[in-house]
């Protein structure tokens, strides 16, 4: 069975303190704007490190491709759409 958005976003924030999430996706192929100070300090591939290690196995198992945006609260009152 597939997830839905509403599954992977669960999924994320059971790992993931998160201020402001949006998952979007057909079943296989979704894409995600993830807000968390967890990112503060940190590089875009560590952000996306941290989200693929919440998500561990059903990366392989489930979720075919996660397209992500990750900001800090700061990055995403600045600039959400951007």
């Amino acid at each position: 069975m597939l997830p839905t958005p509403e599954q992977v976003r669960q999924y994320i924030t059971e790992g993931l303190d998160c201020e402001h999430i949006e998952v979007q996706g057909d079943g296989a192929h979704f894409e995600a704007v993830i807000v968390s100070a967890a990112f503060e300090g940190k590089r875009r591939i560590a952000r996306h490190q941290q989200v693929y290690a919440v998500l561990g196995k059903r990366m392989d198992a489930e979720i075919h491709a996660l397209s992500m945006r990750t900001l800090t609260p700061e990055e995403y009152r600045n600039n959400p759409n951007g």
